[in-house]
Formats: structure tokens, C-alpha cells, sequence
């Protein structure tokens, strides 16, 4: 609808300052001639915004300008009680000031929808936290978030999963990010994008050096870079494996994210077959936890992956 876009073309300006047309197009998903149209809209309305073209141009309202927008629908007054996720604004330092803009936005709601807004704080949780997902390292977040927010260089002591001694490192940070309950800092290093856990963060020390990121790019675009080089990451070996349907489920849980397919499955025979698409034939190893319910068929190098590794366990026992 036309007032809702006036409305958020009214926020960005506020919170953004000036603004490029084709910018606010983009983000509205619109055409740069609605946008002036719509800027048009907004001064005859009263509202003092103004236009500047030219290179360095954009569209801004009047300095000291301000207004208290309450015009928020009844959908998006519950969105904003359902809470992205548990921890997540304590490990920032924010769970205190979150709480208390929850209770401003519900004073500043319009009547009707206080109750639907109230129910869904109570009736709706998110917790991005994995079942049984062990204890983790504590995470100091206070010199990442500085970094991010003052825009200066970072020199981290980071120890990466297979290594015994942290590695240094001077990155530019674009912004930290919150993934299944762990936390993420999204740099760049030497002009590449790079993804390093919080947890595994042994020091950080905040350079003078101001930022030098990429020109143009956001912490959103280097995200969805580094997001699907984790996700699109092709695996080396083919694996067929058979399983003993009364573990089928468990299995398929576990091992989501190496199906190279879902399996067949007619509901009918004491196996079911499926493949996994691993990394190197030593990940077969972890398929050891299901014991004489999962069976590697294919390939050969992986079956001897297997017998070995159910040999030398054997051995310690037997030596025990």
C-alpha cells in the first residue's frame, strides 16, 4: 500500500539521514520514479523533504525534523514481541534496554492491539540453542562489538578447530552475527572475506586503524557469501551406506546435512539404503556410533575405514 511506503520512505530518512533514490527504490522494490512521486506525496503533506540530484545527491528531510510514528499495524505490533532468539541480546549487554523498548513500544501502541501484542510475548518463544549441544566456551563479545561499532582494525588470536596454538590475525570487521546460537564475527583479511567464531577467540585488541572494508559492500553481502561457501561446500566422497529402520530417523536427523538425497524408502525390509556425500573417507568414522545397525556398502575405502577403526577400538578393549 501507498501509506505503508510513505511510512517506511519517513523511517529510513529519519534513521539514515540522506539517501539515494535508487537506494530507497531497491529497498521498496520499487521504480526511482515512484520514489519521487512518493517524495512528492510527503511534502505536500507537510512533511519538509527535499531532493538533491546529482552524483553525490539523495533525498533527506529537513535537519531537526522529527516524528513519532505509532501508525504499526496489528501484525506488526505482535512481530515485535516475538523474540529472535534466548541469549542472544544478553551476550550483547542488551537484554535490559530490550526490555525496557518492549515496554515503551507497548505504551506507545495503539489500544486495540495491546492485548494480541501481550499474548504473544506469552505464548510465542524462540530458542535458537541446539538440544544436548555440550558446554561452550564463554564468549566476550565487548571488543568485537567495539570494533564493529567504531569502525576500527582488529588483531585476533584465534585457534581454528584441528590446531593446538591460536594463529594472529589483523582483520576488518563488518559486523557480528548470531547463527544457530553461536556467535560470528564477518571480516575481511588481506581484502577476502573471512568467518571466525566468537568462542574461539582467545584475544582481540582494537587497532587505531580505521576500517578498510570493501567499498559498497555490507555486512549482509559478505554473510551470504561466507553462508553458502559453508552450506554449497561439495563433498569429496560418495558414501552408501544401509540402516536399520528402527535407527532410520535418527539417522536422517544426524546426518542431514551429508544426504546427497533422501532415501528411497517403501516402508518395507529391515534396511534402507541412502548416501551421504562426505568430505574425505575419514569422516565415515562418525557412522561407527550406530554400531551393527548402519552398514557401509560402498566405496571399498571406506569399508577398510571402517574395519580399521572397529579393529583398533576393539584392541584397546581387548588390551584393557
Amino acid at each position: 500500500m501507498k501509506s505503508d511506503r510513505l511510512l517506511s520512505i519517513l523511517l529510513l530518512l529519519q534513521t539514515r539521514g540522506r539517501v539515494p533514490a535508487r537506494e530507497l527504490a531497491d529497498r521498496l522494490e520499487v521504480s526511482v520514479r515512484t520514489v519521487y512521486r512518493d517524495i512528492e506525496a510527503l511534502s505536500a503533506s507537510g512533511v519538509p523533504v527535499y531532493a538533491e540530484r546529482g552524483r553525490h545527491g539523495g533525498i533527506e528531510l529537513l535537519a531537526g525534523f522529527r516524528t513519532d510514528v505509532t501508525g504499526l499495524t496489528a501484525d506488526e505490533s505482535r512481530s515485535l514481541f516475538v523474540l529472535a532468539a534466548q541469549g542472544t541480546h544478553a551476550a550483547l549487554g542488551l537484554d535490559a534496554a530490550l526490555g525496557s523498548a518492549l515496554r515503551k513500544v507497548m505504551a506507545a501502541l495503539p489500544a486495540p492491539f495491546r492485548p494480541a501484542a501481550e499474548v504473544t510475548s506469552r505464548r510465542v518463544l524462540v530458542d535458537a540453542t541446539r538440544w544436548k549441544g555440550g558446554p561452550r566456551r564463554a564468549v566476550d563479545l565487548d571488543v568485537l562489538q567495539d570494533a564493529v561499532f567504531s569502525d576500527r582494525r582488529l588483531r585476533l588470536r584465534y585457534r581454528h578447530g584441528g590446531d593446538a596454538e591460536p594463529r594472529t590475525y589483523t582483520v576488518d570487521p563488518y559486523g557480528l552475527v548470531s547463527k544457530g546460537g553461536v556467535w560470528y564475527l564477518v571480516a575481511d583479511r588481506r581484502g577476502g572475506p573471512r568467518l571466525f567464531r566468537a568462542d574461539r577467540v582467545r584475544s582481540a585488541t582494537l587497532l587505531p586503524d580505521p576500517v578498510r572494508r570493501r567499498p559498497g559492500v555490507e555486512l549482509a553481502d559478505v554473510w551470504e557469501v561466507l553462508r553458502r561457501q559453508v552450506e554449497e561446500r561439495p563433498g569429496n566422497v560418495d558414501v552408501t551406506v544401509r540402516v536399520r529402520r528402527p535407527r532410520l530417523d535418527m539417522f536422517l536427523r544426524l546426518h542431514a546435512a551429508s544426504l546427497a538425497e533422501l532415501p528411497e524408502d517403501d516402508g518395507a525390509g529391515e534396511w534402507v539404503t541412502a548416501r551421504l556425500r562426505l568430505g574425505s573417507v575419514r569422516e565415515t568414522r562418525t557412522l561407527l556410533a550406530f554400531g551393527d545397525a548402519l552398514e557401509v556398502l560402498a566405496p571399498a575405502g571406506a569399508r577398510e575405514e571402517m574395519a580399521a577403526t572397529a579393529a583398533a577400538i576393539g584392541a584397546v578393549y581387548e588390551g584393557g
